[in-house]
């Protein structure tokens, strides 16, 4: 099982992430991909992930992260991902994205959008997929992505889009990834969302430490994807085991992550 979206580079795990890595691996999660959400933590995730086996990395600016960031800054940030990303080893770009409740706390959507299209650029350019975020905003996401293609695709991380709208983003190659909304009660929107999806393009995600799924509590970890799992298995009518197996193989193709 692999856990495609979690953030294990968080203050949140520093007393025990390498435990965490062992309680994962032994629930059966044998990949973690780990987005970065921010400069100042490109260089010890990537440190981080090349000696951790089964952990990938990704590299990204958030758009949660950009009311907290200079503006003035960006293109110097921007300048820096690139370089990071010429370095080698990840495996995505992200995450990045759009985010409604950013545009209030002070990243304006015209910022968010110039920031966005950076990214995919450089995804374009490396020739890797891309881990978006989307919230509140799919329709200028959609208009964005409606500019250039992305050769290599991409992920909608922890998808918050209606059934409609994964009809929407399916021209675009990219993946949906659910994480532990499906598993809570009344998830009526993250359920239809699950069964629009072509299984091909299904993926798992747990987004650790946040959306702890049922019937945990407190902060989340990859441990917890098999409930997320047979969550997905239930709405789609297929058994665990299949479950496993088609996401799995799907995030091997679209991250490149090898046997």
């Amino acid at each position: 099982m692999i856990d495609t979206h979690c953030h294990l580079d968080k203050l949140e795990f520093a007393p025990d992430r390498d435990r965490v890595v062992e309680r994962a691996r032994a629930a059966g999660v044998t990949e973690l991909v780990v987005p970065a959400i921010g400069p100042d933590g490109w260089a010890g995730l990537a440190g981080w992930a090349r000696s951790t086996p089964g952990v990938h990395f990704g590299l990204g600016v958030h758009p949660q992260l950009l009311p907290e960031l200079d503006p003035r800054d960006d293109a110097r940030h921007l300048a820096a991902l690139e370089a990071a990303l010429a370095e080698g080893g990840a495996v995505a770009v992200g995450e990045c994205g759009l985010d409604g409740p950013s545009v209030a706390a002070g990243a304006p959507l015209e910022r968010q959008v110039r920031v966005l299209r950076a990214h995919l650029a450089l995804a374009r350019r490396h020739r890797l997929p891309v881990v978006l975020h989307c919230l509140k905003l799919h329709e200028p996401l959609l208009a964005l992505l409606d500019e250039a293609p992305l050769p290599a695709g991409g992920v909608l991380h922890s998808f918050s889009g209606s059934a409609d709208q994964v009809k929407g983003y399916l021209r675009f190659g990219l993946h949906f990834s659910f994480a532990g909304p499906v598993t809570y009660e009344r998830a009526r929107r993250p359920i239809a969302a699950v069964q629009a999806v072509p299984p091909e393009r299904l993926l798992l995600e747990t987004d650790a430490p946040d959306q702890t799924p049922r019937p945990h509590r407190g902060r989340n970890e990859p441990a917890f994807l098999p409930e997320i799992a047979a969550a997905v298995a239930s709405a789609t009518g297929r058994t665990l085991a299949e479950v496993d197996a088609l996401t799995s193989e799907n995030a091997r193709a679209l991250f490149r992550l090898g046997r």
